[in-house]
């Protein structure tokens, strides 16, 4: 049986993580779901430092990633996951109320696997949380870990 990755939550707005832990919580997905509230702390998680030196060895299944984030925001993040051999093939999720063009076209260009806009209504939200959880951790098949990655 494979392992179950954890999920990587990226989101510093107490609302917003509120609703998208209720939603993924409601998917019933046994994924565990970490959260980080800044980019630096993305960034320690991922390379397992600090507080999470000595977190399990699997990378996470997904990486739902704020854009503007404190400390480090998401594009530096983003950035750093996609140049990373290690990483880069770790799915990453820009999830942001930035409708700016620049953001998305930015977020492709470093290699963002997805770009969604938070929808503003709570149903619409919720719907896009679960169906993300699902998609990333359920149906969504990896490529394999090559030896020494």
């Amino acid at each position: 049986m494979a392992e179950l990755k954890p999920i990587l939550l990226v989101e510093d707005n107490p609302k917003d993580l509120e609703l998208t832990l209720a939603a993924l919580e409601q998917s019933q997905l046994a994924n565990e779901v970490v959260v980080v509230r800044d980019g630096e702390e993305a960034l320690d998680f991922l390379y397992r430092r600090g507080a999470h030196e000595s977190r399990n060895t699997s990378d996470p299944a997904v990486v739902l990633l704020d854009l503007k984030l404190p400390k480090v925001d998401g594009l530096e993040v983003l950035e750093k996951v996609k140049a990373d051999p290690h990483l880069r093939q770790t799915p990453v999720v820009m999830l942001t109320s930035s409708r700016e063009e620049s953001d998305l076209v930015r977020s492709y260009e470093l290699g963002v696997n997805a770009f969604v806009v938070k929808p503003v209504g709570f149903r619409e939200f919720f719907d896009a949380i679960q169906d993300l959880g699902v998609f990333w951790a359920i149906l969504n098949e990896p490529p394999p870990r090559r030896n020494g990655a």
